[in-house]
């Protein structure tokens, strides 16, 4: 962390936004395609997916179980 210095004053902290904010975004992100039904390549198969809730966790959860897997 910077010391303090009258010559060079210390900057303001920024406002850095929590992730996950999607909802907030104009236009809304596009986690889906609808016309893909999958192949089922993951027929049969477990996933387990941390972050899926939201960004690329959640588009990865979405291919995943149109794939076919268990999420």
């Amino acid at each position: 962390m910077q010391k303090s210095n009258p010559k060079h004053p210390l900057r303001p902290r920024q406002k850095q936004n929590k992730p996950g904010e999607e909802g907030k975004m104009k236009p809304l992100p596009v986690f889906d395609y609808p016309k893909s039904d999958g192949s089922g390549r993951l027929q049969n198969k477990i996933a387990f997916i941390t972050g899926g809730d939201s960004g690329i966790g959640k588009a990865v959860a979405i291919l995943f179980a149109k794939e076919g897997a268990d999420i």
